[in-house]
Order: C-alpha cells, then structure tokens, then sequence
C-alpha cells in the first residue's frame, strides 16, 4: 500500500466494525480506567505500571494502588516496601516502585504536583519514554498523539501502511502518513483489534475485513495456505 493509496478511514472504520461484536468489544486497560476516572497521575502511573504485565493484572493493581495513594503527594509520601507490597504483581515491579518514587517527587518539585501536558516535558520525567507520554497525552489530555506499542507497530506494518522496524520509527511515520484527526483513536483501537484479532501469532485474518489492503495477508501468508 503505497502513501497515496492509504485511506485511513477506511481502515478505522473497518477495524470499528468488527470490534462492534461479541467477543472483541471490550476496551484497553487505559480506555476504561479513563471513563471512571480522568485524571492525568492515575493515567500515567497506571501506564507505567502496565509496561510488560497483563491488563487483567494492571487493571486490580492500580486500582490497588489508586485507594493507597490517590494523589502524587500520597504517592511521594509511600514508604518503598509498601509501594512494592501494592504493586508486586506487575512485571518488574521493585524497578517500578523506585520510579514511581522518583517521578512524584519531582512532578511536586517541578511542576507543583501536576502532570505537564507537552511531550518534551512528559519526556523529562523519570521512566518515561515516547509511548508513556503520548499515553498521557491522549488518554488523559485528549491531545492528538500516537502512542506506539508493539500491537500499533505489527498491525501498521502487516496493513503495509509503514514500514519499519521500531515502535519510535513507526511514530514519527504514521504522524507524518496519517491525518491528525485520527490520532486519538489509533491506540485504542489498534491494541484491541491486536490482542482480539491481529494477533501476534495465528492472526484471525478468516474473519478480518481488511484482508483485501493487507500486505501481510496477500503477501506473506498465501504461501501457507
């Protein structure tokens, strides 16, 4: 799929569609954290707890955390075997605790206990990188951004929309491939239409209607078919 030819949205409507049906409705982690509570510290502590762990387990984690330390001063406040004990599930959570240490004391003596709303600052806060801030970006701040994880940079490629070979180079791809007006809905949709449908491994293209704009599936796959 050449640039001239990418209609994307065409691609977001599709994608819409079929995550409209049972089983593949349900939201990401950080889409339904945002409807119950839209605050941007819960957002982006509750990304970093997510890196490398299962949104089954972030989702009781942070909401474990949430009642423990509701604001980034209860955070800064948390004695560091506490915060491990709250948060021992996640992946690397010992690393994790240090850094959530470290980022509300400098959120309070930085920015006077708020999260920045621009990337370079975002940026500038201990253990995050460009995922973690467009995250807060986009579910916390509604600001056009793309966060790339490893399900946004599979399905971009395997649709032939990009290509490349990391989540960063995909980023500054689609922001120059894509109309800004669908950046907020690219996270969202993309993860869930990855872990439901585009899977890693033995993706379900029978029932993807996206097979006819695919290089993957028109490309790589007839071969083991």
């Amino acid at each position: 799929m050449s640039e001239s030819e990418i209609d994307f949205g065409l691609i977001i409507n599709k994608i819409k569609e079929m995550l409209s049906k049972e089983p593949y409705s349900k939201t990401t982690m950080l889409g339904d954290l945002t409807k119950k509570i839209n605050d941007p510290y819960i957002v982006l502590t509750a990304t970093i707890l997510s890196h490398r762990t299962k949104d089954e387990i972030t989702e009781k984690v942070v909401m474990d955390f949430i009642k423990k330390y509701p604001t980034v001063y209860a955070l800064a406040n948390a004695k560091l075997e506490e915060l491990e004990n709250i948060i021992k599930k996640v992946g690397f959570y010992r690393n994790k605790a240090k850094i959530l240490l470290k980022l509300a004391k400098t959120l309070i003596e930085k920015y006077s206990g708020k999260v920045p709303d621009n990337i370079n600052e975002l940026l500038s806060l201990p253990g995050v990188g460009r995922k973690t801030a467009n995250c807060v970006l986009v579910y916390a701040y509604k600001k056009p951004a793309i966060p790339v994880d490893t399900h946004v940079h599979r399905i971009v490629n395997r649709l032939g929309i990009v290509e490349t070979k990391t989540p960063e180079e995909t980023e500054f791809e689609l922001m120059k491939k894509i109309d800004k007006k669908y950046w907020l809905e690219i996270n969202e949709l993309f993860i869930r239409f990855g872990k439901s449908i585009c899977k890693p491994i033995k993706p379900m293209c029978e029932i993807c209607t996206l097979t006819f704009v695919c290089k993957y599936y028109n490309t790589k796959l007839p071969k083991y078919r």
